[in-house]
């Protein structure tokens, strides 16, 4: 469904414009036409493929969606794949934002996201001096409003983090919390796959060769560049805490069955020493002196409760018991 068609010029809105008056504003002069589309079905790409003459393979991948984060050049144009984060409860929900920018226009196609960028549209539109670069800054106020809205998924993926690592000591289920830090390490992934390629593409859009529709807009978009690899820096950060953080659940759970072995081996211990007394007095060997001693019975039954204590005492002191 068409958002939003608008032309500006010189930095300044002209006018909401119907999407066939696009190719009359696109033959104006310092004039560009900005068209946002929310899960543009097939024949509105086709459309836009013949206003702005859009090449048909990156069009063909705005249609088929589920694309890896890129930056094309397709003669003066640019075809951009954006992916958007969303949180939804305890998932991450992922979308994905194709623009495609040229000389005289920029269409945004927006595909699986519940939040809009009419934010970006105004912030835009608040800056005229800014607008007057046309497309090129257009193109970065979206790159930077998707890579902003990064931030708060990872700071809820990272306090999610931190209350696990809180549990790992509070006695909790081992097996539970192996889990739960697992799938937070899926959702870090799922942000790595968001970031790192768009990390790689962004750097060419500033120093070397630029392509026309960035000119002059270098120190932009170096900064979504910075944005990113402080984003990525934390991403991987989090992954290795939460790496460790599994490696330490794990070693708690052999202690702790090691713990159990020790117990069980100290109270077999206080079971062997009468049973083995036991034992050799249950032989019924006829020449025996200590059977017809009337005082053989408490004297065993004592020397049995004697070593058990000495046992029971030097189990306790090592920490066994």
């Amino acid at each position: 469904m068409l958002v939003n068609c608008v032309a500006y010029q010189e930095g300044r809105k002209l006018a909401d414009i119907d999407r066939h008056e696009i190719s009359a504003y696109l033959a104006r002069p310092d004039c560009f036409v900005w068209v946002a589309l929310r899960d543009a079905s097939d024949a509105e790409l086709e459309e836009m493929r013949e206003e702005f003459g859009l090449h048909a393979l990156a069009v063909e991948d705005a249609r088929h969606g589920h694309q890896r984060p890129k930056i094309e050049e397709y003669g003066d144009s640019l075809f951009v794949v954006l992916k958007t984060i969303e949180v939804a409860g305890e998932e991450l929900k992922v979308g994905e934002m194709d623009v495609f920018a040229g000389r005289n226009y920029v269409l945004s196609v927006r595909q699986g996201s519940e939040r809009g960028f009419t934010d970006v549209r105004a912030r835009a539109e608040r800056e005229p001096e800014l607008l007057k670069h046309g497309s090129g800054y257009v193109l970065y106020a979206l790159m930077d409003a998707v890579v902003d809205r990064y931030a708060p998924v990872l700071d809820a993926v990272e306090s999610k983090l931190e209350s696990l690592e809180e549990q790992l000591f509070s006695g909790g289920s081992p097996r539970a919390s192996i889990e739960s830090l697992y799938y937070v390490k899926q959702q870090l992934t799922a942000l790595k796959h968001v970031t790192g390629p768009l990390l790689e593409s962004t750097g060419r859009l500033f120093g070397g060769r630029v392509p026309g529709v960035c000119a002059g807009l270098g120190e932009y978009f170096r900064d979504v560049y910075d944005h990113l690899v402080r984003l990525n820096q934390s991403i991987d950060s989090a992954r290795d805490t939460v790496t460790t953080a599994i490696q330490v659940n794990l070693a708690m759970i052999t202690i702790g069955e090691s713990e159990v072995t020790k117990r069980l081996a100290a109270y077999a211990a206080l079971v062997a020493v009468p049973t083995m007394i036991a034992g050799v007095y249950g032989m019924n060997f006829e020449h025996m002196p200590e059977l017809e001693w009337s005082f053989g019975y408490p004297g065993v039954v004592g020397v049995m409760v004697a070593i058990d204590a000495y046992l029971f005492w030097r189990f306790r002191k090592a920490g066994w018991l």
